[in-house]
Protein backbone atom coordinates (compact mmCIF):
# COMPACT_ATOMS: atom_id res chain seq x y z
CA UNK A 1 0.00 0.00 0.00
CA UNK A 2 0.82 3.48 -0.24
CA UNK A 3 2.76 5.17 2.02
CA UNK A 4 4.94 8.72 1.68
CA UNK A 5 7.51 7.35 3.96
CA UNK A 6 8.45 4.53 1.46
CA UNK A 7 8.21 6.07 -1.84
CA UNK A 8 11.02 6.62 -4.11
CA UNK A 9 12.96 10.24 -3.67
CA UNK A 10 12.03 11.24 -7.40
CA UNK A 11 8.29 10.86 -6.63
CA UNK A 12 6.57 14.49 -6.11
CA UNK A 13 4.41 14.52 -2.77
CA UNK A 14 2.30 16.83 -0.99
CA UNK A 15 3.81 19.72 0.48
CA UNK A 16 0.53 21.44 2.03
CA UNK A 17 -1.11 20.55 5.64
CA UNK A 18 -3.55 18.49 4.65
CA UNK A 19 -5.45 18.76 7.46
CA UNK A 20 -6.33 22.69 6.46
CA UNK A 21 -8.41 21.21 3.51
CA UNK A 22 -12.14 21.45 3.77
CA UNK A 23 -14.37 19.03 2.61
CA UNK A 24 -15.89 21.34 -0.20
CA UNK A 25 -16.93 18.94 -3.25
CA UNK A 26 -18.18 15.90 -3.53
CA UNK A 27 -17.05 13.83 -6.44
CA UNK A 28 -19.47 11.15 -7.47
CA UNK A 29 -17.57 8.55 -10.07
CA UNK A 30 -14.19 7.39 -8.11
CA UNK A 31 -12.51 6.16 -11.58
CA UNK A 32 -9.30 6.44 -13.57
CA UNK A 33 -10.39 10.04 -15.36
CA UNK A 34 -11.32 12.01 -12.15
CA UNK A 35 -8.13 10.91 -10.27
CA UNK A 36 -5.98 12.07 -13.10
CA UNK A 37 -7.67 15.27 -14.09
CA UNK A 38 -9.47 16.96 -11.52
CA UNK A 39 -8.20 16.12 -8.58
CA UNK A 40 -4.74 17.01 -9.95
CA UNK A 41 -5.83 20.40 -10.48
CA UNK A 42 -7.01 20.45 -7.11
CA UNK A 43 -3.67 19.39 -6.17
CA UNK A 44 -1.51 21.85 -7.54
CA UNK A 45 -3.91 24.38 -6.14
CA UNK A 46 -3.44 23.50 -2.70
CA UNK A 47 0.25 23.03 -3.38
CA UNK A 48 0.91 25.97 -4.94
CA UNK A 49 -1.57 28.33 -4.08
CA UNK A 50 -2.35 27.44 -0.53
CA UNK A 51 -6.38 26.60 -1.67
CA UNK A 52 -8.37 25.20 0.65
CA UNK A 53 -10.65 23.14 -1.14
CA UNK A 54 -10.96 19.59 -0.52
CA UNK A 55 -12.53 16.53 -2.35
CA UNK A 56 -14.97 13.46 -0.83
CA UNK A 57 -14.90 10.69 -2.77
CA UNK A 58 -18.11 9.32 -3.66
CA UNK A 59 -18.41 5.85 -5.59
CA UNK A 60 -22.18 4.82 -6.10
CA UNK A 61 -21.78 1.17 -7.75
CA UNK A 62 -18.76 -0.20 -6.38
CA UNK A 63 -16.77 0.06 -3.42
CA UNK A 64 -12.49 -1.53 -4.17
CA UNK A 65 -11.01 1.92 -5.24
CA UNK A 66 -12.69 3.94 -2.39
CA UNK A 67 -11.39 0.68 0.19
CA UNK A 68 -8.17 1.05 -1.53
CA UNK A 69 -7.77 4.78 -0.31
CA UNK A 70 -9.34 4.50 2.87
CA UNK A 71 -6.21 2.46 3.69
CA UNK A 72 -4.09 4.80 2.34
CA UNK A 73 -4.97 8.00 4.30
CA UNK A 74 -7.29 8.73 1.27
CA UNK A 75 -3.82 9.25 -1.64
CA UNK A 76 -2.96 8.04 -4.33
CA UNK A 77 -0.39 8.22 -6.97
CA UNK A 78 -0.37 9.85 -10.78
CA UNK A 79 2.22 8.85 -13.06
CA UNK A 80 2.53 11.32 -16.24
CA UNK A 81 4.21 9.42 -19.21
CA UNK A 82 5.83 10.33 -22.86
CA UNK A 83 8.39 8.47 -23.99
CA UNK A 84 10.72 7.16 -21.97
CA UNK A 85 10.24 10.02 -18.87
CA UNK A 86 7.60 9.25 -16.11
CA UNK A 87 6.94 11.69 -13.30
CA UNK A 88 5.02 9.98 -10.72
CA UNK A 89 2.72 12.20 -7.75
CA UNK A 90 0.98 11.72 -4.78
CA UNK A 91 -2.68 13.61 -5.00
CA UNK A 92 -3.42 14.53 -1.33
CA UNK A 93 -6.62 16.60 -1.61
CA UNK A 94 -9.01 14.00 -0.80
CA UNK A 95 -10.43 14.39 2.42
CA UNK A 96 -13.19 11.62 2.54
CA UNK A 97 -13.77 8.47 0.93
CA UNK A 98 -17.20 6.42 0.83
CA UNK A 99 -18.74 4.05 -1.49
CA UNK A 100 -23.10 3.09 -1.46
CA UNK A 101 -21.72 -0.74 -1.44
CA UNK A 102 -19.74 -0.51 1.39
CA UNK A 103 -20.68 2.50 3.82
CA UNK A 104 -24.56 2.16 2.59
CA UNK A 105 -26.87 4.87 1.42
CA UNK A 106 -27.46 7.03 3.62
CA UNK A 107 -23.50 7.41 4.45
CA UNK A 108 -23.25 9.06 1.06
CA UNK A 109 -25.83 11.41 0.98
CA UNK A 110 -24.99 12.70 4.38
CA UNK A 111 -21.83 13.79 2.74
CA UNK A 112 -23.63 15.14 0.07
CA UNK A 113 -25.48 17.00 2.82
CA UNK A 114 -22.55 18.41 4.74
CA UNK A 115 -22.77 22.39 4.83
CA UNK A 116 -19.35 22.90 3.16
CA UNK A 117 -19.95 20.95 0.00
CA UNK A 118 -20.17 23.81 -2.51
CA UNK A 119 -20.37 22.06 -5.85
CA UNK A 120 -21.16 17.91 -6.74
CA UNK A 121 -18.89 16.95 -10.00
CA UNK A 122 -18.99 13.92 -11.57
CA UNK A 123 -17.31 11.24 -13.78
CA UNK A 124 -19.89 8.43 -14.20
CA UNK A 125 -19.77 7.76 -18.03
CA UNK A 126 -22.69 8.53 -20.28
CA UNK A 127 -24.58 5.55 -19.08
CA UNK A 128 -24.44 7.09 -15.65
CA UNK A 129 -27.25 9.91 -16.53
CA UNK A 130 -29.69 7.73 -17.40
CA UNK A 131 -30.82 9.42 -20.12
CA UNK A 132 -31.55 8.93 -24.14
CA UNK A 133 -28.90 10.20 -26.92
CA UNK A 134 -31.58 13.45 -27.26
CA UNK A 135 -30.97 13.92 -23.30
CA UNK A 136 -34.60 13.17 -21.86
CA UNK A 137 -34.82 11.29 -19.11
CA UNK A 138 -35.13 7.57 -19.31
CA UNK A 139 -37.90 6.41 -17.63
CA UNK A 140 -37.53 2.83 -18.69
CA UNK A 141 -34.20 2.57 -17.18
CA UNK A 142 -34.74 0.40 -14.49
CA UNK A 143 -33.22 2.67 -11.71
CA UNK A 144 -35.50 5.39 -12.58
CA UNK A 145 -37.60 2.70 -12.36
CA UNK A 146 -37.06 2.51 -8.80
CA UNK A 147 -36.29 5.95 -7.90
CA UNK A 148 -39.91 6.88 -9.10
CA UNK A 149 -41.29 4.57 -6.91
CA UNK A 150 -39.20 5.18 -4.08
CA UNK A 151 -37.54 8.83 -4.18
CA UNK A 152 -35.75 8.84 -0.26
CA UNK A 153 -33.77 5.63 -1.19
CA UNK A 154 -32.37 6.22 -4.76
CA UNK A 155 -30.16 3.85 -6.99
CA UNK A 156 -29.13 6.08 -9.79
CA UNK A 157 -26.91 8.97 -10.15
CA UNK A 158 -29.34 11.15 -10.79
CA UNK A 159 -31.94 10.57 -7.97
CA UNK A 160 -28.94 10.56 -5.93
CA UNK A 161 -28.25 14.10 -6.25
CA UNK A 162 -31.97 14.93 -6.19
CA UNK A 163 -32.47 13.48 -3.08
CA UNK A 164 -29.19 15.35 -1.78
CA UNK A 165 -30.83 18.72 -3.06
CA UNK A 166 -34.21 18.07 -1.15
CA UNK A 167 -32.71 16.92 1.76
CA UNK A 168 -30.39 20.28 1.85
CA UNK A 169 -33.27 22.54 0.67
CA UNK A 170 -35.65 21.01 3.37
CA UNK A 171 -32.61 21.99 6.08
CA UNK A 172 -32.11 25.39 5.12
CA UNK A 173 -29.07 24.30 3.67
CA UNK A 174 -26.87 26.22 0.65
CA UNK A 175 -27.21 24.65 -2.12
CA UNK A 176 -24.28 23.31 -4.09
CA UNK A 177 -23.63 23.52 -8.11
CA UNK A 178 -23.62 20.26 -9.84
CA UNK A 179 -20.94 19.83 -12.65
CA UNK A 180 -20.62 16.97 -15.06
CA UNK A 181 -16.83 16.42 -16.21
CA UNK A 182 -18.04 13.99 -18.38
CA UNK A 183 -17.80 13.95 -22.51
CA UNK A 184 -21.03 14.45 -23.51
CA UNK A 185 -22.00 17.61 -25.28
CA UNK A 186 -23.96 20.65 -23.03
CA UNK A 187 -22.98 18.33 -20.29
CA UNK A 188 -24.29 20.49 -17.98
CA UNK A 189 -27.71 21.11 -19.64
CA UNK A 190 -27.81 17.45 -19.99
CA UNK A 191 -27.15 16.84 -16.20
CA UNK A 192 -30.12 19.92 -15.17
CA UNK A 193 -32.54 18.16 -17.63
CA UNK A 194 -32.09 14.84 -16.16
CA UNK A 195 -32.33 16.16 -12.74
CA UNK A 196 -35.13 18.34 -13.40
CA UNK A 197 -37.17 16.42 -14.79
CA UNK A 198 -37.02 13.17 -12.39
CA UNK A 199 -37.58 16.76 -9.66
CA UNK A 200 -40.99 16.98 -11.70
CA UNK A 201 -42.39 13.22 -11.73
CA UNK A 202 -41.69 13.40 -7.75
CA UNK A 203 -42.31 16.50 -6.42
CA UNK A 204 -42.96 19.88 -9.05
CA UNK A 205 -42.58 22.30 -6.71
CA UNK A 206 -39.06 20.91 -6.02
CA UNK A 207 -38.21 21.07 -9.64
CA UNK A 208 -39.17 24.89 -10.12
CA UNK A 209 -37.03 25.52 -6.99
CA UNK A 210 -33.85 23.37 -8.45
CA UNK A 211 -34.76 25.63 -11.88
CA UNK A 212 -34.31 28.69 -9.74
CA UNK A 213 -31.40 27.59 -7.03
CA UNK A 214 -29.17 25.63 -8.86
CA UNK A 215 -26.38 25.69 -11.52
CA UNK A 216 -25.24 23.05 -13.22
CA UNK A 217 -22.04 24.61 -15.20
CA UNK A 218 -21.09 22.43 -18.61
CA UNK A 219 -17.42 21.52 -18.78
CA UNK A 220 -14.94 20.09 -21.37
CA UNK A 221 -12.42 17.68 -19.88
CA UNK A 222 -9.01 16.45 -21.86
CA UNK A 223 -6.60 14.16 -21.13
CA UNK A 224 -5.56 10.49 -22.47
CA UNK A 225 -5.92 8.18 -18.86
CA UNK A 226 -5.78 4.67 -20.09
CA UNK A 227 -7.87 2.04 -17.91
CA UNK A 228 -5.35 0.38 -15.57
CA UNK A 229 -4.03 -2.95 -15.97
CA UNK A 230 -2.10 -5.30 -13.66
CA UNK A 231 0.86 -4.23 -16.24
CA UNK A 232 -0.13 -0.69 -15.42
CA UNK A 233 0.08 -1.29 -11.28
CA UNK A 234 3.06 -2.90 -11.94
CA UNK A 235 4.69 -0.62 -13.71
CA UNK A 236 3.70 2.05 -11.01
CA UNK A 237 4.80 0.11 -8.15
CA UNK A 238 8.67 -0.64 -9.76
CA UNK A 239 8.11 3.89 -10.48
CA UNK A 240 7.36 4.38 -6.76
CA UNK A 241 9.18 2.02 -4.91
CA UNK A 242 5.76 0.59 -3.28
CA UNK A 243 2.67 -0.90 -4.53
CA UNK A 244 -0.06 1.55 -5.38
CA UNK A 245 -3.70 -0.12 -5.78
CA UNK A 246 -5.41 3.39 -6.74
CA UNK A 247 -2.41 4.90 -9.03
CA UNK A 248 -3.16 5.84 -12.76
CA UNK A 249 -1.13 6.77 -15.53
CA UNK A 250 -1.82 9.11 -18.34
CA UNK A 251 -0.35 12.05 -20.83
CA UNK A 252 1.19 15.25 -19.52
CA UNK A 253 -1.36 16.75 -21.72
CA UNK A 254 -4.11 18.53 -19.51
CA UNK A 255 -7.57 20.83 -20.71
CA UNK A 256 -10.38 21.79 -18.81
CA UNK A 257 -12.51 24.86 -19.99
CA UNK A 258 -15.58 25.54 -17.36
CA UNK A 259 -18.41 27.34 -17.77
CA UNK A 260 -17.91 29.82 -14.68
CA UNK A 261 -22.00 29.60 -13.01
CA UNK A 262 -21.30 28.59 -9.62
CA UNK A 263 -23.68 29.05 -6.99
CA UNK A 264 -21.85 28.86 -3.77
CA UNK A 265 -18.37 29.55 -4.72
CA UNK A 266 -15.70 27.57 -6.68
CA UNK A 267 -11.26 27.03 -6.51
CA UNK A 268 -9.53 29.59 -8.29
CA UNK A 269 -9.06 26.55 -11.28
CA UNK A 270 -7.77 29.11 -13.62
CA UNK A 271 -4.59 29.41 -11.55
CA UNK A 272 -3.77 25.69 -12.38
CA UNK A 273 -4.28 25.52 -15.74
CA UNK A 274 -8.06 25.46 -16.12
CA UNK A 275 -9.66 28.23 -18.43
CA UNK A 276 -12.91 29.79 -17.41
CA UNK A 277 -15.56 30.61 -20.06
CA UNK A 278 -19.27 31.43 -20.32
CA UNK A 279 -20.05 28.98 -22.80
CA UNK A 280 -17.59 26.02 -23.23
CA UNK A 281 -20.11 24.90 -26.38
CA UNK A 282 -17.56 25.37 -29.08
CA UNK A 283 -14.66 23.90 -27.00
CA UNK A 284 -16.65 20.91 -26.24
CA UNK A 285 -17.71 20.11 -29.73
CA UNK A 286 -14.23 20.42 -30.76
CA UNK A 287 -13.11 18.05 -28.43
CA UNK A 288 -15.40 15.46 -29.02
CA UNK A 289 -15.85 15.63 -32.86
CA UNK A 290 -11.77 15.91 -33.13
CA UNK A 291 -10.06 13.80 -30.58
CA UNK A 292 -13.16 11.57 -29.23
CA UNK A 293 -14.14 11.02 -33.00
CA UNK A 294 -10.77 10.06 -33.78
CA UNK A 295 -10.13 7.98 -31.24
CA UNK A 296 -13.60 6.21 -31.89
CA UNK A 297 -12.81 5.78 -35.08
CA UNK A 298 -9.26 4.25 -34.84
CA UNK A 299 -10.83 1.59 -31.74
CA UNK A 300 -13.45 0.51 -34.34
CA UNK A 301 -10.91 0.39 -37.56
CA UNK A 302 -8.29 -0.23 -35.40
CA UNK A 303 -9.73 -3.58 -33.19
CA UNK A 304 -11.08 -4.96 -36.31
CA UNK A 305 -6.89 -4.61 -38.01
CA UNK A 306 -5.69 -6.52 -35.12
CA UNK A 307 -4.36 -3.39 -33.07
CA UNK A 308 -4.71 -3.58 -29.49
CA UNK A 309 -3.92 0.08 -28.40
CA UNK A 310 -3.96 3.41 -30.03
CA UNK A 311 -0.10 3.53 -30.83
CA UNK A 312 0.12 0.73 -32.71
CA UNK A 313 -2.77 2.32 -35.01
CA UNK A 314 -0.49 5.26 -35.64
CA UNK A 315 1.99 3.31 -36.93
CA UNK A 316 -0.36 2.50 -39.84
CA UNK A 317 -0.30 4.90 -43.02
CA UNK A 318 -3.58 4.63 -44.17
CA UNK A 319 -5.29 5.13 -40.54
CA UNK A 320 -2.88 8.28 -40.34
CA UNK A 321 -4.32 9.25 -42.99
CA UNK A 322 -7.71 8.48 -42.82
CA UNK A 323 -7.65 10.38 -39.29
CA UNK A 324 -6.37 13.24 -40.83
CA UNK A 325 -8.89 13.34 -43.47
CA UNK A 326 -11.64 12.75 -40.67
CA UNK A 327 -10.32 15.56 -38.79
CA UNK A 328 -9.48 18.04 -41.06
CA UNK A 329 -11.72 17.93 -43.85
CA UNK A 330 -14.76 16.10 -41.95
CA UNK A 331 -14.68 17.44 -38.11
CA UNK A 332 -13.08 20.57 -38.47
CA UNK A 333 -15.59 22.24 -40.64
CA UNK A 334 -18.80 21.68 -38.42
CA UNK A 335 -16.76 23.71 -35.20
CA UNK A 336 -17.37 27.04 -34.21
CA UNK A 337 -14.65 27.95 -32.38
CA UNK A 338 -13.04 30.83 -33.24
CA UNK A 339 -9.55 30.73 -30.85
CA UNK A 340 -7.83 27.62 -31.71
CA UNK A 341 -6.12 26.71 -35.25
CA UNK A 342 -7.67 23.59 -36.17
CA UNK A 343 -4.54 22.45 -38.01
CA UNK A 344 -2.39 22.83 -35.17
CA UNK A 345 -4.97 20.83 -33.12
CA UNK A 346 -5.46 17.82 -35.53
CA UNK A 347 -1.35 18.00 -35.28
CA UNK A 348 -0.95 18.09 -31.63
CA UNK A 349 -3.71 14.86 -31.42
CA UNK A 350 -1.80 12.82 -33.37
CA UNK A 351 1.49 13.56 -31.19
CA UNK A 352 -0.49 12.49 -28.38
CA UNK A 353 -2.01 9.32 -30.10
CA UNK A 354 1.59 8.43 -31.42
CA UNK A 355 2.53 8.42 -26.99
CA UNK A 356 3.87 4.93 -26.89
CA UNK A 357 4.41 4.74 -23.27
CA UNK A 358 0.89 5.06 -22.92
CA UNK A 359 -1.12 1.71 -23.21
CA UNK A 360 -4.34 2.93 -24.58
CA UNK A 361 -6.72 0.00 -25.20
CA UNK A 362 -9.21 0.27 -28.52
CA UNK A 363 -10.87 -2.08 -26.76
CA UNK A 364 -11.58 0.40 -23.75
CA UNK A 365 -12.49 3.00 -26.08
CA UNK A 366 -14.75 0.90 -28.15
CA UNK A 367 -17.34 0.07 -24.58
CA UNK A 368 -20.38 2.10 -25.06
CA UNK A 369 -20.52 2.77 -28.74
CA UNK A 370 -24.46 3.19 -29.12
CA UNK A 371 -23.96 6.62 -26.72
CA UNK A 372 -21.02 8.03 -28.37
CA UNK A 373 -21.59 7.74 -31.49
CA UNK A 374 -24.20 10.63 -31.61
CA UNK A 375 -21.91 13.25 -30.43
CA UNK A 376 -18.86 12.15 -31.89
CA UNK A 377 -19.92 11.46 -35.42
CA UNK A 378 -23.77 12.05 -36.21
CA UNK A 379 -24.03 15.35 -35.60
CA UNK A 380 -21.18 15.58 -37.73
CA UNK A 381 -22.75 13.95 -40.20
CA UNK A 382 -26.37 15.56 -39.75
CA UNK A 383 -23.78 18.87 -40.61
CA UNK A 384 -22.28 17.57 -44.03
CA UNK A 385 -26.06 16.32 -44.94
CA UNK A 386 -27.76 19.80 -44.46
CA UNK A 387 -24.62 20.97 -46.69
CA UNK A 388 -24.81 18.85 -49.41
CA UNK A 389 -21.00 17.84 -48.55
CA UNK A 390 -19.51 14.47 -48.36
CA UNK A 391 -18.72 12.60 -45.12
CA UNK A 392 -16.90 9.22 -46.05
CA UNK A 393 -14.39 8.61 -43.15
CA UNK A 394 -17.48 9.09 -40.76
CA UNK A 395 -19.57 6.85 -42.73
CA UNK A 396 -16.50 4.63 -42.97
CA UNK A 397 -15.87 4.87 -39.08
CA UNK A 398 -19.64 4.05 -38.12
CA UNK A 399 -19.60 1.20 -40.40
CA UNK A 400 -16.40 0.12 -38.80
CA UNK A 401 -18.52 0.09 -35.93
CA UNK A 402 -21.31 -1.82 -36.92
CA UNK A 403 -19.39 -4.82 -37.84
CA UNK A 404 -17.36 -4.55 -34.72
CA UNK A 405 -20.63 -4.83 -32.61
CA UNK A 406 -21.91 -7.79 -34.44
CA UNK A 407 -19.42 -9.52 -32.27
CA UNK A 408 -16.99 -11.45 -34.42
CA UNK A 409 -13.69 -10.16 -35.90
CA UNK A 410 -12.67 -10.73 -39.62
CA UNK A 411 -11.22 -13.93 -38.43
CA UNK A 412 -14.13 -15.15 -36.56
CA UNK A 413 -13.10 -14.36 -33.58
CA UNK A 414 -15.69 -13.36 -30.43
CA UNK A 415 -15.16 -9.91 -29.99
CA UNK A 416 -16.33 -8.59 -26.34
CA UNK A 417 -18.72 -6.23 -27.18
CA UNK A 418 -19.03 -4.20 -24.10
CA UNK A 419 -22.42 -2.21 -24.70
CA UNK A 420 -25.80 -1.35 -23.20
CA UNK A 421 -27.67 -2.02 -26.63
CA UNK A 422 -24.99 -5.31 -27.06
CA UNK A 423 -27.64 -8.32 -27.11
CA UNK A 424 -29.78 -5.91 -29.39
CA UNK A 425 -26.68 -5.03 -31.78
CA UNK A 426 -25.53 -8.20 -31.50
CA UNK A 427 -29.17 -9.73 -33.00
CA UNK A 428 -29.39 -7.11 -35.59
CA UNK A 429 -26.10 -8.64 -37.27
CA UNK A 430 -27.20 -12.34 -36.96
CA UNK A 431 -30.62 -12.00 -37.81
CA UNK A 432 -29.98 -9.83 -41.36
CA UNK A 433 -30.37 -11.59 -44.87
CA UNK A 434 -27.77 -9.17 -46.20
CA UNK A 435 -25.77 -6.36 -45.85
CA UNK A 436 -28.11 -3.80 -46.53
CA UNK A 437 -30.92 -5.47 -44.06
CA UNK A 438 -28.17 -5.52 -40.99
CA UNK A 439 -27.29 -1.37 -42.02
CA UNK A 440 -31.28 -1.36 -42.27
CA UNK A 441 -31.44 -2.94 -38.94
CA UNK A 442 -28.74 -0.72 -37.19
CA UNK A 443 -29.58 2.66 -38.62
CA UNK A 444 -33.61 1.67 -37.17
CA UNK A 445 -32.28 2.43 -33.62
CA UNK A 446 -34.03 5.45 -32.90
CA UNK A 447 -32.22 6.22 -29.67
CA UNK A 448 -29.01 6.43 -31.79
CA UNK A 449 -29.71 7.89 -34.94
CA UNK A 450 -33.01 9.43 -34.75
CA UNK A 451 -35.51 9.55 -36.57
CA UNK A 452 -33.75 11.77 -39.58
CA UNK A 453 -30.77 9.74 -40.25
CA UNK A 454 -32.51 6.23 -41.28
CA UNK A 455 -35.00 8.36 -43.94
CA UNK A 456 -32.04 10.40 -45.21
CA UNK A 457 -31.29 8.18 -48.73
CA UNK A 458 -27.70 9.33 -49.12
CA UNK A 459 -26.62 8.18 -45.21
CA UNK A 460 -27.75 5.31 -45.76
CA UNK A 461 -26.41 4.50 -49.15
CA UNK A 462 -23.22 6.10 -48.16
CA UNK A 463 -22.95 3.80 -44.68
CA UNK A 464 -24.04 0.89 -46.95
CA UNK A 465 -21.49 1.42 -49.74
CA UNK A 466 -18.89 1.28 -46.65
CA UNK A 467 -19.90 -1.66 -44.81
CA UNK A 468 -19.76 -3.65 -47.48
CA UNK A 469 -16.32 -2.33 -48.53
CA UNK A 470 -15.59 -3.87 -45.28
CA UNK A 471 -17.26 -7.10 -45.46
CA UNK A 472 -15.45 -7.68 -49.14
CA UNK A 473 -12.45 -6.48 -48.90
CA UNK A 474 -11.22 -6.26 -45.38
CA UNK A 475 -10.94 -3.12 -43.09
CA UNK A 476 -7.40 -2.48 -43.96
CA UNK A 477 -7.90 -2.62 -48.19
CA UNK A 478 -11.71 -0.96 -47.76
CA UNK A 479 -9.72 1.53 -46.32
CA UNK A 480 -6.83 2.13 -48.48
CA UNK A 481 -9.42 2.26 -51.52
CA UNK A 482 -11.90 5.12 -49.08
CA UNK A 483 -8.47 7.00 -48.44
CA UNK A 484 -7.38 7.41 -52.18
CA UNK A 485 -10.26 7.93 -53.63
CA UNK A 486 -10.92 11.04 -51.22
CA UNK A 487 -8.33 12.85 -53.01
Amino acid sequence: MLALDKLHPSVSCPQYDRSRLRTRIAHIGFGAFHRAHQAVCAHHLAQEHDSDWGYCELSLFSGQQIANIKQQQCLWSVSELEGNRCQSTVIGVATAALSVPDDGLEAVLDALCEPDIAIVSLTVTEKGYCCSSMGELDTDNELIRHDLAYPHAPRSTPGIILEAIRRRRDAGLAPFSVMSCDNMPNNGETTRGVVVQLAAAQEPSLAEWIERTISFPSTMVDRIVPAVTDEALAAIAAQLGVEDPAGVQCEPFFQWVIEDSFVSGRPKWEQAGATLVNDVRPYEEMKLRMLNGSHSFLAYVGCLSGYAVISECMKDPRLVDAISLLMLKEQAPTLSVEDINLEDYAAALKHRFENKALKHRTAQIATDGSLKLPQRMLNSVRWHLEQGRRFDMLAFGIAAWMHYVSGKDPQGNAIDVRDPLADTLARIASESADAAATVKGFVALESIFGRDLPANATFVATLTDAYIAIAEQGVKAALDEWVSGYR
